[in-house]
């Protein structure tokens, strides 16, 4: 049986959370749905995302270390900019799947092979070069660039959900990014 309850985040306390596990018991499993009215501009704008795209430190040696204060800073927000972060970031790089940027990426290797991971991070680098660069490319798909891969970008929600919370973020973001998931941009005109 499923019980659908609609309650608003100010009436949700342990006094309700223990009603709940009286009434159901301690093994009923909860799925919670947090169903914002406000925009998500007003939690987590694009100025936001690309504030934390910018504290990435390409001076530091290995990912995790590039990473660091774009996670601290992240983490340091509400987490409701996290699930945003995650589904800008989604968005960003599912616009940058078409044919038009794998192709100008595949006529830079000489074999013109396409991986779709390695499609994938490279995307990931665009979005972490910062917003001018990312716009630059996504305007002009024979920018795209083969010879730069970034995939630690894709665990940055991540890193800082876990981080804040303690435990893993578990959220699927609003665009599959995976190499040709955009279809209306492989289609061939």
């Amino acid at each position: 049986m499923t019980t659908v309850l609609n309650i608003s985040l100010n009436d949700l306390n342990s006094e309700f959370i223990n009603s709940l596990k009286q009434k159901f018991g301690k093994t009923t499993e909860v799925e919670i749905r947090l169903q914002d009215k406000s925009p998500a501009d007003d939690l987590f704008s694009e100025d936001d995302f690309w504030r934390v795209i910018d504290t990435i430190d390409w001076s530091k040696k290995g990912a995790e270390n590039k990473l660091k204060p774009a996670v601290k800073m992240l983490a340091e927000m509400p987490v409701s900019s996290m699930y945003i972060f995650a589904d800008r970031l989604s968005a960003k790089l599912y616009y940058l799947d078409t044919r038009a940027h794998a192709e100008a990426y595949a006529a830079k290797d000489p074999e013109h092979f396409i991986s779709a991971d390695d499609f994938l991070y490279a995307r990931c680098a665009v979005v972490a070069e910062g917003k001018e660069y990312y716009e630059k490319v996504l305007n002009d798909p024979s920018q795209m660039p083969n010879e730069i891969v970034f995939e630690p970008l894709l665990y940055l929600a991540d890193d800082a959900f876990e981080m804040k919370m303690g435990i893993p973020f578990n959220y699927m973001p609003t665009y599959n990014y995976e190499t040709q998931s955009n279809k209306a941009g492989w289609q061939i005109d």
